[in-house]
């Protein structure tokens, strides 16, 4: 595929105007899209046990009831995979993905982000979530950017102006996959110097891209290390996951694309969620600050369902208690829910961007809960 054909196919794909199929292979072929680097495993794998079969699931959504297979039909799933008490109940693959096909991620990319910035704050490359951009990032300085703390970057609460929309072409997100359509390194940092604070001035949730960028970016400059390898180093060996990942880049030798980009297998992102379920240990060695995920996934003064760089469920029905999540764009979804040991990886091929589901994922969610819970 040319680059002109490439562009032309993300462009579609971010649109909601890519046909089904071609939406499906796009999730499953996305490390081809744009230049990435590889993200590698270590000599030993970590096994997945197998539990008991999960139960019959029912879901009621306006007035019907749904089941396991509706899900996955009408839901446009190409992965399932459910882990609970660290054993697989449910794993299957559909639309053409196979176990050892990498599938993009899109945002979830943003909760591995929000990861690896406590693997900082762990091992110490990282010192203050409250050091402001621009003492580390040299291009930010000057702009409305220099003085945000990275507390409040993590949060998507920094009071500059932003809108994620992606079917539309005039968006800030969409002028950023222009710039990133260009590869030219430097050229994305550049991009976000230029934006403005909200005439406002209120600091309240705004999701954009664009600032987990930057979170990556801080990432690299206090590392010395580009994403895709500090991820590697941190957890994707140590973790002993199955195969290489990929993940984006700005250009081959640029910025790693902190937002999105990341492709893994259904296991990886199970082995993954099962990582963030026993709170950030690895074989006895505390890889993350204790207590970062509860600090990460806390409600926030302005009541907005999210921390740094995670979900929280929207539903306040107690079976989500102390759930939080992760997303992405097209059906990409990991619950989990540490109190029950569980966690749910959700792959998906949906028509547009966002909201093109049937059935609600948090009902699903529930619904596995309820089911295991029993």
């Amino acid at each position: 595929m040319s680059g002109h054909d490439t562009g032309e196919t993300v462009k579609a794909l971010y649109a909601g105007t890519l046909p089904p199929g071609q939406v499906a292979q796009a999730m499953m072929t996305a490390e081809r899209l744009f230049p990435t680097r590889q993200v590698a495993i270590g000599p030993e794998l970590r096994p997945l046990p197998e539990g008991p079969a999960l139960p019959p699931l029912r879901m009621c959504c306006g007035g019907r009831t749904y089941d396991l297979v509706d899900y996955l039909a009408l839901n446009r799933v190409t992965g399932l995979l459910i882990l609970h008490q660290g054993g697989i109940r449910y794993e299957g693959y559909e639309l053409g993905l196979q176990p050892m096909t990498r599938h993009a991620s899109f945002s979830l990319a943003k909760s591995v982000c929000s990861t690896l910035i406590g693997c900082a704050l762990q091992d110490r490359s990282l010192t203050s979530l409250d050091q402001k951009l621009g003492h580390w990032l040299a291009p930010l300085r000057g702009s409305a950017y220099a003085d945000v703390s990275l507390r409040s970057l993590l949060a998507m609460r920094t009071g500059i102006a932003w809108d994620e929309t992606y079917t539309r072409p005039d968006s800030d997100r969409r002028r950023f996959l222009e710039v990133q359509l260009t590869r030219r390194p430097g050229s994305l940092i550049r991009f976000m110097a230029g934006l403005a604070a909200r005439p406002t001035g209120e600091q309240t949730f705004n999701y954009s891209t664009g600032e987990t960028f930057l979170v990556g970016a801080v990432l690299e400059a206090v590392t010395g290390q580009p994403l895709a390898n500090y991820l590697s180093d941190r957890l994707w060996q140590p973790l002993g996951m199955q195969s290489p990942a990929t993940w984006w880049v700005e250009s081959p030798d640029g910025a790693g694309m902190g937002g999105s980009g990341l492709s893994a297998t259904l296991r990886d992102y199970g082995r993954f969620a099962q990582f963030v379920l026993e709170d950030g240990v690895i074989n006895g060695r505390r890889v993350v600050p204790e207590h970062w995920f509860a600090d990460a996934t806390r409600t926030m003064p302005d009541k907005a369902p999210y921390g740094y760089q995670w979900w929280l469920p929207q539903s306040a029905h107690p079976r989500h208690a102390g759930a939080f999540m992760g997303m992405g764009i097209f059906g990409q979804r990991l619950y989990l829910k540490p109190k029950q040991n569980l966690a749910i990886v959700v792959l998906a091929a949906r028509s547009k961007p966002s909201d093109s589901h049937v059935i609600p994922d948090e009902d699903f969610f529930g619904a596995v809960a309820e089911a295991l819970a029993g």
